[in-house]
C-alpha cells in the first residue's frame, strides 16, 4: 500500500512512551536524508506489486534452515532498510492488497475520490423527509424510553460546571463487582454515585428500543451456551456488567479483551448499545417530524432540538474488514425480528465481497498459536471506512458519512479521510457531533500506527466548518455550545493495560457522567508459562523521567549489558526490541561497531529473513536483532537460542514465554549454559507486573539491585 497514506508515522512509532522524544526527531532526520532511499522506494514499490508467495512454503522449516527460496518474492510491504521508518506501519505484512471482489478505491494508491458511496437509497434513509411508521408502535419511544438515553442527551450542562470539567481534577472511587473485578469510578462533576453490578437483568427494564427487547435473547443465545448457567437467559456474566456500565452513559475502559475468550462477548455488548441508541435518537427525530408537520403555524418549534450538526452519531474503530462484517452481521441480526420479517439491507453483496474473505486464500499446514488464529482471522486488511444508515425497518451501507448514523473504520481509513493541515482534500466535519466513540481491540493500534488514534481523538468533536444543510432549529444546544465531547461516551477495550492506552482514556474523554475504568492486577504473570529451565536475570537502569529512559536504557546497554555478550562463547544471542526506533538505533550502532549480527524486523523481505535465520540457527551470526512487530504479525519460532535479551518487556505479556519457550526448539544439551536477562525501569511497572506477577513486581521497583529468578517449568 502507499507510503504516502501515512506522512507522520515517522513521527510517532515509538511505542512505549507516551510523549515524543526530540532525540528520536534526529535519528529520523538521517534516515529522511538517505542518499540511497530514493533509489531503493522506487526499487520496493514495483516488488510490492507481486503477489505474495504462500506462507507455507516461508514457513517450512526445512527450507528456511537451507535457505530454499532465498530469491524468492519479496513481502509486499517490506520497505528498504534506510527508508524504514517513512513507511506506515498500520499497514503491515498481513494486509491483504485487493481479496477477490474488494473495492481498489478504499487503496490510497487509487486514491479516495472514486470511493463508492450508496447514492441511491439518498431519500429513503433521509431523517429529515420520514416520519415515525405508526404500525411500528415507535411513536412515543422517546417517552416509554425516558431512560437512560434521553436523560444523558437532555441533560442542561451550566457553563460553570464546563469550566469545572475542564480545570478540576477528577475524583475517584473504586468497587469490586463480581465478574469484571476491580472498578474505578471517576468523575469531575458530582460525588459518585454509586453503580452497582446488576446481579439479574429483566432485557423489559433495560429500556432496550424496539424490536431489540425480543430479538437480543435470540441473537446472543449462541455465547450463552458456553457460559454456566447464566442467572438470566439474555446476557453472560460479563455482559450483564458491561452493559449496566455503557446503559448508564459513561465512559469505559475495558483491557482484558481477549479475542481468544470473550471477544465476542465483548463485541455484541457495544453492538447492542450502539444500535440502541441510534434507533433511539432515528426515532425522536422522526417523531419529531410528525409532531412539526401537523403542528399548527406560528407555533414555537423550539422543544424539537433532538439532533447534531451532523448525523453521523456512533463511530467503530476496529482493526481489520473481518470485524467490520461481524459488527454489520450482528446489526442485521439484532433488527430482524423473526424469519418472516427480513430487514432490507441495501449493498449486502458487494459489502460480503469486499469485507468477507475466501477461506481457500489461507495457506495451509500454518501452526500458530490460538489466540493468534482468533486475531488474524477472515479478512485483515487494515485500510476500510463505512457508513451505514438505520431507519426503523431498513439498513442501507456504504452510505455517504453525512447520510450515516453509525461509521465503521480502521484507523488507517478514518485518518485518510481526515487528512493532515495543509491537505486540500480533508474532511472531518462528519465527527463533530459522534455521541459514542467505540475503540475496540486498541492494543492492535499499538502495533499499526498509534499516531492514527491520537490524530482521531484530536479531530472528533469539533464544530464543523460547513453547516452541511442542517436545520439549526433542530440541532440540540450542546451542540451549539460546542460542548459535544462532554456528552461523548467513549468505550474502549484492550487486551492490555499501556500507558498510551491510559493517556487516551484519561486525556481526550471528557465525559460529564464520568469514566469508569477496570483495572486488575496481575497475580502471577506470564513467567510462569515458561516451559523450559531458565534463569532470568532482571536489571534495573535508572532513569529521572518518561522521556530520559529512552536513552538511558541505549546506555546501559551498551556499557553495561553488551560487553558480557560481545565474547565468542555468548554465541546464539537474540535481542527483543519492542520498539521500532530502538531496533534502528540498535542496528546502526551495531554496524558502526563492526559486529557480527544479524537482524529482522517488521519490513524484512523474506529471503532475507531466511538467510538470517539461518545464520542465526549455525552460529555464523553472534547476535539476532528481532522487533515485536516481526513476531506479532508473523509468530516464526526462532531456532538456535541459547542467549536471550529483552532490550525491553514486551508489550503483551504471553510475548515473553512465548520467546523464552523457543529455547527448547533446539535440543542439543546445551541447555545448562541458557540465559535470559531483562532491562526494566520504574516506568515499566505495569509490564513488568504482567510478567512476574504484582507481588515479585513490588519488590523489584523498591529495590535497586538485580533479581535473579530461576523458573523450572513446573511455576
Amino acid at each position: 500500500q502507499s507510503e504516502d497514506s501515512d506522512k507522520s508515522s515517522k513521527e510517532s512509532d515509538s511505542e512505549t512512551e507516551v510523549e515524543q522524544v526530540s532525540g528520536y526527531h534526529k535519528l529520523l532526520a538521517t534516515l529522511k536524508t538517505s542518499p540511497e532511499s530514493e533509489s531503493e522506494e522506487e526499487e520496493d514499490e514495483s516488488e510490492s506489486e507481486e503477489a505474495e508467495e504462500s506462507e507455507a512454503e516461508m514457513d517450512s522449516e526445512g527450507s528456511q534452515e537451507s535457505g530454499e527460496g532465498e530469491e524468492g518474492e519479496e513481502d509486499k510491504n517490506d520497505v528498504p532498510e534506510e527508508a524504514e521508518g517513512t513507511t506506515d506501519t498500520a499497514e503491515q505484512m498481513l494486509s491483504q492488497e485487493q481479496a477477490d471482489g474488494t473495492d481498489t478505491s478504499c487503496d490510497p494508491r487509487h486514491g479516495v475520490i472514486e470511493e463508492f458511496t450508496d447514492v441511491k437509497h439518498e431519500a429513503e434513509f433521509s431523517l429529515e423527509t420520514n416520519f415515525m411508521e405508526e404500525e411500528s408502535g415507535d411513536c412515543n419511544a422517546d417517552r416509554r424510553d425516558s431512560n437512560p438515553f434521553k436523560q444523558h442527551m437532555d441533560k442542561e450542562l451550566e457553563e460553570k460546571e464546563i469550566e469545572k470539567m475542564s480545570t478540576l481534577p477528577k475524583t475517584s472511587s473504586q468497587s469490586q463487582w463480581p465478574r469484571l473485578g476491580q472498578v474505578i469510578f471517576s468523575s469531575t462533576l458530582e460525588k459518585h454515585k454509586t453503580l452497582k453490578a446488576n446481579k439479574e437483568v429483566d432485557v423489559k427494564q433495560l429500556h432496550l428500543h424496539k424490536p431489540l427487547e425480543s430479538t437480543w435473547p435470540k441473537v446472543n443465545k449462541q455465547l450463552l451456551s458456553a457460559v454456566d448457567k447464566p442467572i438470566d437467559s439474555s446476557f453472560t456474566p460479563l455482559q450483564r456488567e458491561l452493559f449496566c456500565i455503557m446503559n448508564s452513559y459513561r465512559d469505559l475502559f475495558y483491557p482484558e479483551r481477549n479475542a481468544l475468550t470473550n471477544g465476542e462477548e465483548v463485541r455484541h455488548t457495544y453492538c447492542l448499545h450502539a444500535l440502541n441508541h441510534v434507533l433511539k435518537a432515528n426515532a425522536q427525530v422522526l417523531s419529531n417530524n410528525a409532531k412539526r408537520r401537523d403542528r399548527k403555524p406560528g407555533t414555537d418549534t423550539d422543544d424539537h432540538r433532538d439532533q447534531g450538526l451532523t448525523r453521523p452519531k456512533v463511530l467503530m474503530i476496529v482493526p481489520f474488514r473481518e470485524c467490520a462484517l461481524r459488527i454489520v452481521h450482528i446489526f442485521i441480526s439484532l433488527l430482524e425480528v423473526n424469519d418472516k420479517k427480513k430487514i432490507d439491507v441495501s449493498n449486502k453483496k458487494r459489502f460480503k465481497g469486499e469485507f468477507g474473505s475466501d477461506p481457500e486464500e489461507k495457506p495451509p499446514n500454518l501452526k500458530r498459536p490460538e489466540d493468534y488464529e482468533a486475531v488474524f482471522a477472515g479478512n485483515i486488511d487494515d485500510h476500510f471506512r463505512i457508513g451505514v444508515a438505520i431507519l426503523q425497518k431498513s439498513m442501507r451501507l456504504y452510505a455517504p458519512f453525512y447520510s450515516s448514523d453509525i461509521i465503521i473504520a480502521s484507523p488507517l481509513g478514518i485518518r485518510t479521510v481526515i487528512g493532515a493541515e495543509g491537505e486540500k482534500k480533508r474532511d472531518f466535519d462528519f465527527l463533530s457531533s459522534i455521541e459514542i466513540l467505540i475503540i475496540d481491540q486498541a492494543d492492535i493500534y499499538l502495533m499499526q500506527n498509534w499516531e492514527h488514534v491520537l490524530h482521531l481523538m484530536k479531530h472528533i468533536n469539533l464544530l464543523p466548518l460547513d453547516s452541511h444543510g442542517v436545520d439549526f432549529s433542530r440541532v440540540r444546544m450542546l451542540n451549539l455550545n460546542n460542548w459535544s465531547k462532554y456528552y461523548r461516551q467513549t468505550l474502549l477495550f484492550s487486551a492490555l493495560q499501556d500507558p498510551q492506552i491510559n493517556s487516551v482514556f484519561n486525556k481526550h474523554c471528557f465525559n460529564y457522567v464520568g469514566q469508569v475504568a477496570v483495572r486488575n492486577v496481575p497475580l502471577t504473570g506470564s513467567i510462569s508459562h515458561v516451559v523450559v529451565q531458565l534463569p532470568h536475570v532482571f536489571r534495573r537502569l535508572e532513569a529521572d523521567s518518561v522521556t530520559s529512559v529512552i536513552d538511558g536504557r541505549f546506555q546501559f546497554f551498551i556499557d553495561k549489558v553488551l560487553p558480557e555478550y560481545r565474547d565468542a562463547i555468548m554465541s546464539h544471542t537474540l535481542i527483543y526490541v519492542p520498539s521500532y526506533f530502538d531496533y534502528v538505533r540498535l542496528r546502526n550502532y551495531f554496524k558502526k561497531e563492526d559486529l557480527n549480527f544479524t537482524h529482522i524486523c517488521e519490513y524484512t523481505k523474506k529471503a532475507a529473513v531466511c538467510r538470517a535465520r539461518r545464520f542465526f540457527l549455525k552460529g555464523e551470526k553472534q547476535f539476532l536483532l528481532f522487533t515485536e512487530r516481526f513476531h506479532f504479525y508473523k509468530r516464526y519460532t526462532i531456532k538456535g537460542i541459547r542467549n536471550l535479551i529483552f532490550y525491553e518487556l514486551p508489550t503483551y505479556s504471553h510475548f515473553y514465554s512465548e520467546i523464552c519457550n523457543m529455547l527448547k526448539a533446539t535440543d542439543n544439551g546445551v541447555d545448562a549454559t541458557w540465559t535470559c536477562t531483562v532491562l526494566y525501569s520504574k516506568y515499566d511497572a505495569q509490564k513488568l507486573a504482567a510478567v512476574v506477577g504484582i507481588d515479585r513486581t513490588a519488590q523489584m521497583l523498591q529495590s535497586k539491585k538485580n533479581v535473579h529468578l530461576f523458573v523450572t517449568g513446573e511455576n
